[in-house]
């Protein structure tokens, strides 16, 4: 049975004493049995983190952010094999807050998906529309197109191992939720929709033909 997928992003918050103290006193308030709980904590609280989780297998970690190359001239930015070192499992991608302030593309957050696989991270793709998409009634249009953009030339295989988060920006820091029945209207994929654009099926190799006799 699939287990759902919680996930905790700190944003910019919490120095590294602060995340041991709030993992310590997480694991008096929780037991993640039924669940696989995520915490994404900022990459300087990710080693503090990792170290205070050691006593419990029911806890993940994720960055929360991810550049689509291994190493190089990037000030700034992280890596996949700097964030498996540090413990994660996971990386957040695609994120309204990377998409609006640092103006990610989904042509950039294609690459970051791909990083992520490359490395064994599992993508945390977030996707999401603006008040104004959703005033137009555009919800559905905006979504597909994102997705479509962002997963575009992956495998289906590949595509499973993405876990998706509807994510929509009006509902961001204003104090409105999206309520359960906007975020099924939201489900990925629809009812009887096409592939993604690009997606591609695993072949199965052709069968030698049969001698005649």
């Amino acid at each position: 049975m699939r287990k759902h997928l919680i996930v905790a992003n700190w944003k910019m918050h919490k120095t590294a004493g602060e995340a041991t103290e709030y993992v310590h006193r997480l694991f008096e308030l929780i037991q993640p049995q039924h669940i696989d709980l995520v915490l994404a904590p900022p990459f300087t609280a990710l080693h503090a983190a990792t170290q205070a989780m050691k006593e419990s297998s029911g806890l993940a970690l994720a960055g929360q952010n991810i550049f689509w190359e291994d190493a190089g001239a990037f000030t700034g930015e992280v890596s996949a094999p700097m964030l498996k070192e540090a413990g994660c499992r996971y990386v957040i991608v695609g994120h309204s807050e990377r998409r609006h302030w640092f103006g990610e593309r989904d042509e950039e957050i294609n690459k970051k998906i791909r990083a992520a696989l490359r490395h064994g991270l599992r993508p945390i793709l977030c996707v999401g529309e603006s008040l104004a998409d959703r005033e137009r009634g555009d919800t559905k249009g905006i979504v597909t197109s994102q997705l479509e953009k962002d997963l575009t030339g992956f495998t289906e295989a590949e595509i499973a191992d993405v876990a998706l988060a509807y994510e929509p920006i009006w509902a961001i820091g204003t104090g409105r939720a999206a309520s359960a029945g906007s975020t099924r209207r939201c489900r990925w994929p629809p009812p009887r929709a096409p592939r993604v654009r690009g997606a591609r099926r695993r072949r199965r190799p052709r069968r030698p033909p049969r001698a005649r006799r």
